[in-house]
């Protein structure tokens, strides 16, 4: 088995830990593992980092939150955050507005 059929599973283990912090640096860890860890995205995975506003940021994980966006694993790792830590990430990978 790769890692990269793992990693999801692996990233929805640790969801619950990441999602009692307020700190937008401990948050993206959980990012990391697929996003990269300067959100850069890779091999099918987006870009994160200065992809959207921070009120698209908001509203493409609220969607994926609530089942409104197709996805593999996101919408189940979003589940696991509450709106003030969407905002939080939102600040930490959005464009510079």
């Amino acid at each position: 088995m790769n890692v990269r059929q793992i990693l999801p599973f692996l990233l929805l283990a640790v969801a619950p830990a990441l999602a009692q912090t307020s700190d937008p640096a401990v948050l993206a860890g959980a990012c990391q593992g697929c996003h990269g860890v300067a959100g850069q995205g890779s091999h099918g995975i987006p870009l994160i980092k200065d992809a959207h506003s921070r009120a698209e940021f908001v509203a493409l994980l609220q969607a994926f939150r609530a089942n409104q966006r197709e996805a593999t694993v996101m919408g189940r790792i979003a589940r696991g955050y509450t709106d003030e830590q969407i905002a939080l990430l939102a600040a930490h990978y959005a464009r510079a507005q």
